[in-house]
């Protein structure tokens, strides 16, 4: 067996081992590190100044259900049946809100555009005097405050900006992934949207989430209510009525949270969720969401791949990284984006949009938005993680028990990429399976296995108890060994629960990206030291 990885050297669970590496040059690796991008401020919009996370507080835990009923409002977490895959068009990027500058000491700046002039055509003037002209003629005819309008009810406050067309429902069967009809698939989903507004010890953000039950619970990212004040946060619905809402439970690990409406109105519009192990590359997709504070923004492109490994650094020192495979996406996602969810081409959730990939300060470009590369968290997890906190307020989740490198491995005269066992910890499911020193896994149940962020993220995407097949190669051989995953405990250290980060991976460039908004609550990490081995 030839074997060449980075020492397992007891890199802590989770771990990602960040080095400076050099300007970009030719290639792009896979996504390796990610750094949290400044969160959306309340005001003025033209600007994102950076936050650091409060401190975060506990969280009782409340004890609701998820919703699975199919009908209008109800929809929690209910699946929906999937139409064959059709041939994927392609879809231009959402346009982004304008550049960023470049991002300096781990926190990228989001720089909305300079305001522009207004300046009204010919055609513009013509159109606005026939329009005073016709309003002119209404009241000297009677029509403007006449007896009959005064008769008629007033406006209830309440109906403000909504529409009175429901008659598209979601899966929106008329909606494929070979013709997506974006505009029903829009106006079918744009009301479980919505735009949180957060206040913590530094200041205040934006971001997004999506409703997932008429309970009012509300799916989103941890970084972008972690540390809210009171753990209260202020939700506008798509048809921009205001309710507060709680926090129910945080996830950092996962980079998940659930918050509650206080009082939800009885019209509440949830979303459904689709299986995104149905996910293929390809596919038609829509975000939607609260961009650089620009609410009920949709954006479309398709999923540019799948299983994505992406390490995105948190704001709290303490914390480790949060190692997700994320699909990723072309959509444009921007700051503000964090929390809101990735729809398929009938209106279903596949993924909650967290992090983007920007290019690094030393670059010669000043961007630093989206720039076409942009990851969500797959559905499933967000719905594993999610029930939990809506039923206990906390998270569990499945370890291996093993300290991991980045290598390669050799049986049967083919060569392949993996994740290398460094060390086994005593009773972990990783010993109990019989898993040794200088092990390669190259697969878990038949998937790729490229590194060890890799391992790391199909790990974290399954629950507790879960028994998977990992493809090994050990002195020349292939072997497969049965795990059954068992309860990473919170009184246990990351080295007796087993390294799920990465050793070395390779060179990385600084600035590359994060997630939305992991240093401050309202941002869509950048994806920082996004992409190794760029050397040339």
């Amino acid at each position: 067996m030839t074997t060449q990885h980075t020492p397992a050297d007891g890199t802590p669970a989770d771990g990602a081992d960040r080095r400076q590496g050099h300007q970009p040059t030719e290639r792009i690796e896979p996504v390796q590190q990610t750094r949290p991008m400044p969160p959306v401020p309340e005001a003025p919009r033209t600007e994102a100044v950076p936050q650091a996370h409060a401190a975060r507080s506990e969280h009782q835990p409340q004890h609701d259900t998820f919703s699975t009923h199919q009908g209008s409002g109800q929809h929690g977490f209910a699946g929906a049946q999937h139409a064959p895959q059709q041939q994927q068009q392609q879809h231009g990027y959402g346009a982004a809100f304008g550049q960023q500058p470049p991002q300096g000491g781990g926190t990228a700046v989001a720089t909305a555009p300079a305001k522009r002039r207004l300046v009204l055509p010919i055609a513009t003037t013509a159109v606005l005097a026939a329009v005073l002209a016709s309003a002119g003629t209404a009241a000297l005819t009677g029509q403007l405050g006449s007896d009959d309008a005064a008769g008629t009810a007033p406006t209830s406050i309440s109906s403000v900006g909504q529409k009175n067309d429901s008659s598209v429902a979601v899966p929106v069967a008329e909606s494929t992934d070979g013709s997506p009809d974006w505009k029903a698939v829009s106006a079918a989903v744009a009301p479980s949207v919505v735009a949180i507004k957060v206040t913590t010890a530094e200041g205040q953000g934006e971001g997004s989430g999506v409703i997932i039950d008429d309970q009012g619970h509300i799916l989103t990212n941890d970084h972008v209510v972690g540390g809210a004040n009171d753990d209260t946060v202020q939700v506008t619905l798509a048809d921009g009525r205001v309710y507060e809402a709680k926090i129910t439970g945080l996830d950092p690990a996962t980079d998940l949270a659930v918050v509650q409406i206080v009082d939800p109105p009885s019209d509440l519009q949830s979303a459904v969720f689709a299986d995104s192990a149905e996910v293929t590359v390809g596919d038609a997709v829509m975000a939607v969401g609260n961009p650089l504070g620009l609410s009920n923004t949709a954006t479309t492109g398709i999923v540019s791949a799948i299983d994505r490994p992406v390490s995105t650094a948190t704001s709290a020192s303490s914390q480790a990284p949060v190692v997700t495979n994320a699909i990723q996406i072309d959509a444009a996602i921007n700051p503000g984006n964090s929390g809101g969810p990735l729809f398929n081409s009938r209106g279903e959730v596949i993924g909650i949009t967290s992090s983007i990939a920007s290019l690094s300060q030393s670059s010669s470009s000043s961007q630093s938005g989206s720039i076409g590369l942009g990851f969500a968290i797959p559905s499933t997890l967000a719905k594993n993680i999610g029930g939990q906190l809506i039923d206990s307020g906390t998270a569990e989740h499945a370890f291996l028990g093993v300290t991991l490198g980045d290598g390669t491995g050799t049986a049967d005269g083919t060569t392949r990429q993996g994740a290398v066992v460094g060390t086994v910890s005593d009773g972990s499911p990783a010993s109990e399976a019989g898993l040794q020193a200088d092990d390669v896994v190259v697969a878990i149940d038949g998937k790729a296995v490229t590194g060890a962020e890799s391992l790391t993220g199909f790990v974290r995407g399954l629950a507790s108890g879960t028994e998977v097949t990992l493809t090994v190669i050990r002195d020349g051989k292939s072997i497969d060994v049965p795990v059954t995953l068992a309860t990473k405990t919170e009184d246990a250290t990351s080295n007796d629960q087993g390294s799920d980060g990465s050793g070395d991976s390779g060179s990385t460039l600084p600035g590359q990206g994060t997630l939305p908004g992991s240093e401050s609550p309202g941002n869509i990490p950048d994806l920082g030291d996004l992409f190794p081995g760029q050397n040339g």
